[in-house]
């Protein structure tokens, strides 16, 4: 198997839609309401479901990733673009090696930095 994606239902897409063309730029495809970018060899993907209410409440339940090197640079980055900075990075063993970034869209989905492992 091989984890290629994921999609993201709202009852607003057209909110996050903005949010992410800020961070992203033009989704890399885009069709009957639902769209995407494809971020190194994974896409995400967002469009509308009936059963996706208002704010997600338990943000923390499906946080997706994206591996970068600099972590430090790519979190300046997209909080220079609008991200909503859930946690600014930091290294959770201490070690130097390993840094995450936690940032929020407006329905209050989780996304990470991360660094490569």
């Amino acid at each position: 198997m091989d984890m290629n994606g994921i999609l993201i239902g709202s009852g607003d897409p057209a909110r996050l839609k903005a949010y992410y063309e800020k961070l992203f730029g033009r989704p890399t495809w885009d069709d009957q309401g639902y769209f995407g970018w494809k971020l190194g060899t994974g896409t995400v993907m967002f469009g509308f479901h009936d059963q996706v209410k208002g704010k997600n409440s338990e943000p923390g339940r499906v946080i997706w990733n994206l591996a970068t090197p600099n972590v430090k640079s790519e979190f300046e980055r997209l909080r220079a673009a609008g991200a909503t900075v859930v946690r600014e990075p930091y290294d959770p063993e201490g070690s130097g090696k390993m840094w995450i970034a936690t940032l929020a869209d407006p329905d209050n989905n989780y996304f990470q930095l991360v660094s490569p492992m």
